[in-house]
């Protein structure tokens, strides 16, 4: 995958106030720019459902597979998200990574200032909101995005402060896509396909570290640290030191996705929803935040290759499942996001053929 660089857009530095920053000032009110209009606020209606838990070590026992396989289905077709437990990386691995963001975000300005970048298709960016040159409505995040698959290309352009940022986000990247690899082959064979289906694609494929910071707000009623949106790719893992992340159900109820200590929560995509011809739908969620706890996240989003085509896999189109997707890519999607305002536009409505 290799970045592109586009016309130039307005000066990042501009204006720029990090949530960090506006945090760490002690304020007792939001900024005018964060607050939400009342339809997007968080109103705290939840469901209590309980959210269904993976076990991945089924994997490695013949008897148990098919229920993981049908549990994977389950999951996907009624949520398209689920936690999973037993999935080989090792704690330390994965506190070091966040231990790793946090020294990040508490570094002082100046520190980070050169990376700052307006322009999606940088492959290294830190930033605010979503894009704060762009945002009519800013959002309560800070956030470090950068390519990954493989490290070897793309670890020399990641932050060299913390000293321990790139040995420890490396670490947890690369345990991550090994992860992802097996998490597809579970998907795909959940959908009737051959487990290795696109599997040199999926080896060979995109992976972009969005590294989130939600600082403690003093009005989290009036604001969010995201929006409600579907994530791009075919499946995002996240890495969560707080509660705060939210999913919608079909029947558009707010579910708070628990903290389950040494889990990874897995969403499904917009490309998923497009290889499987719509029979897995990518998860709506958002990000609430509180006024005592900064949240860190670690998502690493997987999908093809920059400009490599996902399309409905042939085995599920069929008379009774006709043809719904046009193809798209991660460069596609790059291109939507430069020009569209994601709180109001659907990447999904772009690939539909009758949205």
């Amino acid at each position: 995958m290799v970045g592109r660089m586009r016309e130039s857009s307005p000066s990042p530095n501009c204006s720029f106030t990090s949530a960090m920053t506006l945090d760490e000032e002690g304020l007792t009110h939001v900024p005018k720019r964060y607050v939400l209009p009342p339809s997007l606020r968080p109103d705290g209606t939840l469901c209590n459902t309980c959210l269904p838990v993976v076990d991945l070590s089924y994997l490695r026992q013949p008897l148990l597979r098919p229920q993981l396989i049908h549990d994977v289905h389950l999951a996907c077709k009624e949520l398209g998200f689920f936690q999973v437990v037993n999935h080989g990386i090792p704690l330390s691995v994965m506190d070091d990574a966040i231990e790793a963001a946090r020294e990040f975000f508490d570094l002082p300005p100046q520190d980070k200032r050169h990376l700052l970048s307006s322009n999606v298709y940088d492959p290294v960016r830190y930033g605010t909101s979503l894009n704060h040159v762009k945002d009519k409505v800013h959002f309560w995040r800070d956030f470090l995005k950068h390519y990954a698959n493989p490290t070897s290309t793309w670890m020399d352009l990641w932050p060299s402060n913390p000293t321990c940022y790139k040995k420890n986000m490396g670490n947890y990247t690369t345990a991550a896509q090994k992860l992802q690899e097996e998490l597809m082959q579970v998907i795909f064979e959940s959908l009737g396909l051959n487990g290795n289906y696109l599997q040199e694609d999926i080896a060979e494929g995109s992976q972009v570290m969005a590294v989130n910071c939600y600082p403690a707000c003093p009005e989290p009623d009036l604001t969010l640290g995201l929006p409600p949106h579907t994530d791009y790719g075919m499946v995002s893992i996240i890495l969560q030191n707080h509660q705060g992340l939210q999913i919608m159900d079909r029947g558009e109820k707010w579910h708070s996705v628990p903290l389950i200590k040494g889990a990874l929560v897995v969403l499904l995509g917009d490309h998923m929803e497009v290889l499987s011809n719509g029979i897995y739908k990518s998860v709506v969620h958002r990000v609430t935040v509180n006024t005592e706890k900064r949240r860190i996240s670690i998502v690493s989003l997987h999908s093809l290759a920059l400009g490599k085509k996902v399309r409905p896999a042939s085995a599920l189109v069929n008379e009774q499942n006709i043809l719904s997707y046009k193809e798209g890519s991660f460069s596609d999607f790059l291109d939507f996001i430069s020009g569209e305002d994601i709180v109001k536009e659907k990447y999904i409505d772009k690939l539909k053929i009758n949205p």
